[in-house]
């Protein structure tokens, strides 16, 4: 099996640099902002975007999981207070948007200040919930890709850099 790159380290580390300006602009009135980062997958890109941040914020981390039924529920962080809070949720990716539609759903029900949503990756035309990214890293195509946090089988997550594997 091999791995083509789709975005390289430094192609990385340029796009969370230019999101986290936006980001810091974008909450530069809140005194503190609550960064939700949805495990696993977004771990890398979470701490990444933190380091870059100049907005004061608290991190926590939140844990999506289908039920029996398929529903999607928070088998971790369903204890977190958003309530009056200005919310910024990290994905790795958004793709058919039903697990970020249900975490949004949740979290709103406590009434937050704000609920944004930043993602590495967007596959926009996989959408089947009617969510968007507030703000997102790279838009991509329906290409299965691994590498920054992502994991084909629990493999791959250690890559500096995002790729697609080839067989």
């Amino acid at each position: 099996m091999r791995i083509k790159c789709l975005f390289s380290k430094e192609q990385i580390s340029r796009r969370v640099k230019e999101l986290a300006v936006q980001i810091s602009h974008d909450y530069s009135g809140t005194n503190e902002l609550l960064v939700l980062c949805v495990l696993n997958g977004s771990m890398f890109f979470a701490a990444d975007l933190l380091r870059e941040l100049h907005t004061p914020c608290q991190l926590n981390c939140i844990k999506a999981c289908a039920n029996e039924s398929g529903k999607v529920e928070l088998c971790y962080g369903a204890d977190i207070n958003v309530s009056g809070k200005d919310i910024l949720l990290i994905e790795d990716i958004v793709d058919s948007g039903i697990t970020l539609k249900s975490i949004v759903d949740i979290y709103q029900k406590q009434r937050p200040n704000s609920i944004k949503v930043c993602t590495f990756l967007d596959k926009k035309s996989r959408r089947i919930e009617d969510v968007q990214a507030d703000y997102a890293g790279f838009e991509i195509d329906g290409k299965f890709v691994v590498g920054y946090g992502m994991d084909y089988n629990g493999k791959y997550r250690e890559l500096p850099y995002v790729g697609y594997i080839i067989s």
